[in-house]
């Protein structure tokens, strides 16, 4: 119940924006929030707010998996590295966990630009996080 108090804004914050299915739990010490964003402006809003309580991402005591509602329309952009795969992140920043992987050449969707350096993305096999922009091209 801690957790849930520590982290009560994003808590907030996901109900004001209108996740659905939202569930929030602890377990060992660590708060999971699960549901699905309405938006990736949304998502991007959560981290934003997760940032600020816990800068930098450094407790480790909150597993945040909000998914993005399907997309009818998203742009697809090219993965531009010079050979290897760009790491998909759980959130924005290297610090934070790999979720997936996208090769060299492929296309992604575009969910939203959380910032200039990290877009929220989902690859052709579902998988949803965050890339570094400097490796996406339109």
């Amino acid at each position: 119940m801690a957790l849930q108090v520590k982290y009560k804004a994003l808590i907030d914050a996901a109900t004001q924006a209108g996740v659905s299915n939202l569930q929030v739990r602890e377990q060992n010490n660590v708060l999971y929030i699960d549901g699905q964003a309405p938006s990736g402006a949304v998502k991007d809003q959560l981290w934003n707010v997760y940032n600020t309580i816990d800068p930098d991402f450094r407790s480790g005591d909150v597993v945040l998996d909000v998914k993005v509602a399907d997309v009818s329309a998203g742009s697809q952009v090219t993965v531009n590295t010079k050979e290897s795969n760009l790491n998909i992140r759980k959130g924005p920043g290297t610090d934070q966990p790999i979720v997936g992987k996208a090769a060299h050449g492929a296309q992604v969707t575009l969910l939203s630009k959380a910032s200039d350096q990290w877009w929220l993305v989902r690859t052709a096999g579902g998988e949803e996080g965050y890339a570094y922009a400097e490796y996406l091209r339109s």
